[in-house]
């Protein structure tokens, strides 16, 4: 963990992943405050948005955070030297291969690149255009997910790129247990976001964090495609009457592209706009019933609210314990 914590500039290398209306100034703050990786979900924000959040958690902390972007973004070069006049040391980039140039504006801006791999194809190509760490992600994770389990990530993945560039495992982490063990397989540190939301300094309606808190792992599950058409990325969220107004939402798209009215790229930003508006509902407004309660299956170990720093502390004194078990 050590190599992790030394290219985040963190105590610990536990990444917060960047939740959509969750992971805003309060969050990312507390969590780089407690030792960890703050990261700021820019998401459809604009540009004048972004620049005031992270003007706004500098404010609160003078740790080291991060900035999570969409790649499909319209103004992606514009939030990337948002970035970059701010001074922020690291940027995500989520949502499919970065655009070209975009890996250079933000190694010109100072910043550390960091991406998602969800396959092993994928993460050499990174590797080699120039990206600074990668993220793996199982589909036990909330929000946005591939089709492949963590832990099967994991075993396929560490052992040929881990020692290339540091490594973030995500997904379905809820204990230090977890963390120890994919340390041990040559990562250098994790991104949990699931176990974070419920933390007393989120800002999340209590009817959202009171959803996590009664969930277990098997009410995370992933939406369904409608049509081949249309490249929807499943998103996992606890089952409510939301998921079904994703189904009409996806028919009344289809039907736009048959109709000629949209071109697939603004299919997919209606798509990702549904998405934000939903989230907003369920995070903000505590509509969890017909909002988006993304989660990963590791709710079912959210059990309470409590601080950012206990929750660290936890998952670090677990993770150490382990590791004294293996050592002997």
């Amino acid at each position: 963990m050590a190599r992790g914590a030394a290219f985040l500039g963190s105590e610990v290398a536990i990444m917060a992943g960047a939740m959509s209306w969750v992971s805003e100034r309060h969050l990312v703050a507390a969590m780089s405050n407690a030792g960890g990786f703050g990261v700021i979900a820019c998401g459809a924000m604009t540009p004048e948005l972004l620049d005031a959040e992270i003007a706004g958690t500098k404010s609160f902390t003078d740790r080291p955070f991060g900035v999570n972007l969409i790649t499909m973004h319209p103004a992606l070069e514009e939030l990337i030297a948002v970035c970059g006049r701010h001074g922020v040391g690291h940027v995500v980039l989520a949502g499919g291969l970065p655009p070209k140039g975009s890996l250079e504006a933000i190694k010109a801006g100072g910043a550390k690149v960091i991406c998602f791999a969800p396959t092993l194809a994928l993460a050499k190509k990174l590797i080699r255009s120039g990206v600074d760490a990668l993220v793996i992600e199982g589909m036990e994770a909330g929000g946005h997910i591939g089709p492949v389990s963590t832990s099967v990530l994991a075993q396929e993945m560490l052992p040929e790129i881990a020692s290339q560039v540091p490594v973030f495992v995500a997904g379905g982490i809820g204990r230090g247990e977890a963390i120890a063990g994919y340390l041990d397989m040559g990562a250098a540190g994790v991104q949990l976001g699931t176990r974070f939301v419920c933390a007393t300094e989120s800002i999340a309606h209590p009817r959202f964090k009171q959803a996590f808190i009664r969930a277990s792992a098997r009410d995370a599950i992933a939406s369904v495609q409608i049509d081949p058409r249309l490249p929807v990325i499943p998103v996992r969220a606890l089952k409510n009457a939301g998921g079904e107004l994703f189904t009409a939402k996806q028919r009344e798209v289809a039907s736009s592209l048959d109709e000629g009215r949209v071109a697939m790229a603004e299919a997919q930003l209606q798509i990702e706009h549904y998405w934000a508006g939903a989230l907003r509902r369920a995070v903000i407004d505590g509509d969890v019933e017909h909002g988006s309660v993304m989660a990963g299956q590791s709710v079912g170990m959210v059990t309470k609210e409590e601080p950012i720093a206990d929750i660290i502390a936890a998952l670090m004194a677990e993770a150490a314990h382990a590791l004294e078990r293996r050592a002997g």
